[in-house]
């Protein structure tokens, strides 16, 4: 199980907030996500919105740390990318076979 976190540089409610991806699949981003204790409602679209304080768990959990260029080049590499506006898929679906 390898998953991916950015740094916490994304600004929103009076926070920092990294993406936590994964290149599998969604289940497997799920799976991370619920051993961390982070909610279900953390999950936007393709990733996990984690607050800065929360870094360094993702990371001693397992995450590497990657730039946000390359959460993006992963998402899209494993045909997991979901862009705002963009059709609605279940979230458990799987990424499409190359």
């Amino acid at each position: 199980m390898t998953l991916y976190i950015d740094p916490p540089t994304w600004p929103g409610h009076g926070r920092l907030w990294s993406h936590l991806v994964s290149d599998v699949s969604y289940a497997e981003l799920h799976a991370f996500a619920d051993a961390l204790g982070v909610p279900r409602r953390a999950f936007e679209r393709d990733h996990y919105d984690l607050p800065a304080h929360r870094y360094a768990d993702a990371v001693s959990a397992g995450a590497l740390e990657v730039s946000s260029r390359e959460v993006v080049r992963l998402l899209h590499g494993a045909g997991l990318r979901r862009r705002k506006g963009a059709a609605r898929t279940a979230p458990d679906a799987q990424p499409r076979s190359s």
